[in-house]
């Protein structure tokens, strides 16, 4: 732990804080110090299970007011895991507190909402960022050098995110929820594939793109529907295509594919590395050989194994998120670079939704 650590509050006990809670003591540069919900008495029982399997040395503090997290002078940045459709409000209060502010996705309702939140940490100098966890992984960064040395041009990307939630799901998860996350599976699991895909693509802004709706859900009759089962296609300059799935009626799934000319890199586990104390992935070289009446394909794969953890330990991709946003906090300086993506992602999402609520038509970017 470094001496002056970044000083963390959590808004809201929602599950995914619980892997953060365990990411931010891991990180070694950052501690925290509060934990705030509209309930103190769900604060204090979050930070209770989380202490009890992932202790922190000084017990945060259960907090009965967001604001009151906000006001603290000993707090340097917030993650905000609140429900998309709450989500601006906080972001920014955050920022006009003084605030760095890591968020979880889908960031915002819309692009337009995006902006906003952007401008906000601008206007009063605070980092912004998302909390996708992956391009934080040491994997991420080797399959950056496979993929520019081995791979060659690429030709097209493929990823899907799919688990199935059953009916209960569809009932009563925030997931599926109208108003709250009113993106449904292209929010929750969609921006994992199209940022895997833009990172692929070194943030190249897509030509167009085409989305279609296959199953949607409504929890009341006065609530909105939102996507259960959605695909989209989307062209880069140069032909370069990319297709993606993700769905919350399908079995567990995460994996993405990049075709080039010369090879294809595979990551099996690509947002939730499987678990073990190592992350892979797969580079293919496959060959075809005639000769006279004898056809054989030749595999050609090469499976590279990094010493990297999957989760849940000091070096995962979860500890260096907090790692990466607490340097970046404590050194004084601002990334621009993380909202610029952040917004893209938004941007191609909302230009995918829009294609599948108008019958697929192509939408340019």
């Amino acid at each position: 732990m470094t001496a002056n650590p970044c000083r963390w509050g959590i808004l809201g006990a929602a599950f995914i804080a619980r892997k953060n809670w365990q990411a931010i003591r891991d990180a070694g540069n950052a501690t925290l110090i509060a934990v705030a919900s509209r309930d103190k008495a769900k604060a204090q029982a979050f930070i209770d299970e989380c202490q009890s399997s992932a202790p922190h040395p000084v017990l945060p503090e259960a907090m009965d007011s967001y604001e009151a997290l906000l006001a603290r002078p000993d707090i340097d940045a917030v993650y905000i895991p609140l429900p998309t459709g709450l989500r601006k409000e906080w972001v920014l209060m955050a920022a006009e507190k003084g605030k760095h502010v890591l968020v979880e996705k889908p960031v915002g309702v819309h692009a337009a909402d995006v902006q906003e939140m952007i401008a906000a940490c601008e206007k009063h100098g605070v980092q912004f960022m998302d909390g996708v966890m992956f391009m934080h992984g040491q994997r991420l960064q080797r399959l950056r050098e496979v993929l520019d040395q081995d791979v060659g041009t690429i030709r097209h990307i493929a990823s899907q995110f799919s688990f199935r939630g059953d009916e209960e799901f569809q009932r009563s998860n925030i997931r599926a929820h109208g108003a709250l996350e009113p993106l449904g599976c292209l929010g929750d699991l969609g921006w994992y594939c199209l940022r895997f895909t833009l990172w692929a693509m070194n943030y190249a802004v897509p030509v167009s793109v085409t989305g279609s709706i296959h199953a949607e859900t409504q929890q009341t009759a006065d609530s909105p529907a939102v996507p259960l089962a959605f695909s989209g296609l989307l062209t880069f300059p140069g032909g370069v295509s990319a297709s993606f799935h993700c769905c919350f009626a399908a079995a567990h799934a995460q994996w993405g594919i990049i075709s080039g000319e010369k090879a294809r890199l595979e990551v099996s586990d690509f947002v939730l590395p499987f678990s073990g104390t190592h992350t892979q992935f797969t580079l293919t070289r496959s060959e075809f050989v005639l000769d006279r009446c004898r056809a054989d394909m030749h595999g050609g794969q090469q499976i590279e194994t990094l010493g990297e953890p999957s989760n849940n330990a000091p070096g995962s991709q979860e500890a260096g998120l907090f790692h990466t946003f607490s340097a970046l906090v404590l050194s004084g300086k601002r990334d621009a670079h993380w909202p610029k993506i952040t917004l893209l992602t938004q941007r191609v999402l909302d230009a995918c939704l829009l294609s599948a609520r108008e019958g697929s038509r192509a939408v340019s970017m």
